[in-house]
């Protein structure tokens, strides 16, 4: 955690908020999310964010208009291609994913689309799944704005407020107290991505 908040502080301000928001859009846009999830970016844009690297607003402003403007993408590729694109021979490996996310939508509709923004699995897919079921656009943006602005909040104060306790840590305990303060955060942050992921290999239905 130390050596990711000296690199943070190493990268200038627009370019930190060009690389969080190009990863958040391309989770939702293009699938990245099965390798790197968007976030991951959030959280450590919110961790920056915490240490005055950037502006606390422009940080939210940016990952929830990368969320939304990606939901929005996958939707329209999902729309325009069908579902042809998520039965490729590269997605294959994630076909029974896929097929739970498919009737998440198809049971849930509109809510769908706001309760896959919460695991990586679902943010990759439901956009396109949502643009294949030819969901209305309005009820989608409906949701895909709702979701991403509550997602965008959570994920980046989490690591604002991580951000923040390491700082104080720093401060006030010495830098080797600070250290075992951010494996302590570094340990709870990675719990919560882990269990967000569970949950969407194993949607609702």
């Amino acid at each position: 955690m130390a050596a990711l908040i000296a690199t943070i502080l190493a990268v200038p301000t627009v370019w930190l908020l060009v690389i969080v928001g190009a990863l958040i859009f391309a989770e939702d846009a293009l699938f990245v999310g099965f390798v790197i999830p968007g976030e991951t970016a959030a959280i450590v844009a919110g961790a920056a964010a915490s240490l005055g690297h950037a502006p606390l607003p422009v940080v939210l402003a940016v990952v929830a208009l990368a969320a939304v403007l990606g939901d929005s993408v996958g939707y329209l590729v999902g729309r325009r291609f069908g579902s042809r694109l998520l039965e490729s021979k590269a997605l294959r490996r994630h076909a029974a994913g896929i097929e739970r996310a498919r009737a998440l939508v198809e049971h849930r509709g509109g809510a769908a689309v706001f309760l896959g923004r919460f695991t990586a699995f679902l943010r990759a897919v439901t956009p396109a799944l949502a643009g294949a079921a030819r969901m209305p656009y309005r009820r989608f943006a409906l949701w895909n704005v709702l979701g991403g602005l509550t997602w965008a909040t959570a994920a980046v104060l989490v690591g604002y407020f991580a951000g923040a306790s390491y700082a104080a840590a720093a401060h006030t305990l010495g830098q080797g107290s600070a250290v075992l303060v951010a494996a302590v955060i570094a340990a709870v942050t990675v719990t919560w991505l882990v269990r967000r992921r569970r949950v969407g290999a194993h949607p609702a239905t």
